[in-house]
């Protein structure tokens, strides 16, 4: 069965960055759309960033455009989220999750369509 472990999480400054990694274990992710999600306190989980798994395709949401890159790496089985410039209201659990895909440009940001999630890490944006 699928399984995905989130690491990478921690205390930073505003401004900062962290890179976050998703790796899989027990099957390949060559096949999969690779999600990131955050939820803070009292707030619904919210889309973050995704890559297809062709790994050709990204979207991210508004909020973090220009300052979050996502990326795969097939090899070590592992999808990455390069936070950068992060704020205060960056903080959050953040989550990966895994999705089969129809096609290698597809992704989506919303939850319904992942099937599969890790843990969580937790990042904390203060000074």
């Amino acid at each position: 069965q699928l399984q995905l472990v989130e690491s990478g999480g921690g205390l930073v400054q505003p401004g900062g960055s962290l890179r976050l990694s998703c790796a899989a274990s027990g099957f390949t992710l060559d096949y999969y759309v690779i999600g990131w999600f955050r939820q803070a306190p009292g707030q619904e989980r919210e889309g973050v960033s995704a890559i297809s798994s062709s790994g050709g395709s990204t979207n991210y949401a508004d909020s973090v455009k220009g300052r979050f890159t996502i990326s795969r790496d097939n090899a070590k089985n592992t999808v990455y989220l390069q936070m950068n410039s992060l704020k205060p209201e960056d903080t959050a659990v953040y989550y990966c999750a895994a999705a089969a895909s129809w096609y290698g440009s597809y992704t989506s940001l919303d939850k319904a369509v992942f099937g599969s999630w890790g843990q969580g890490t937790q990042v904390t944006v203060s000074s």
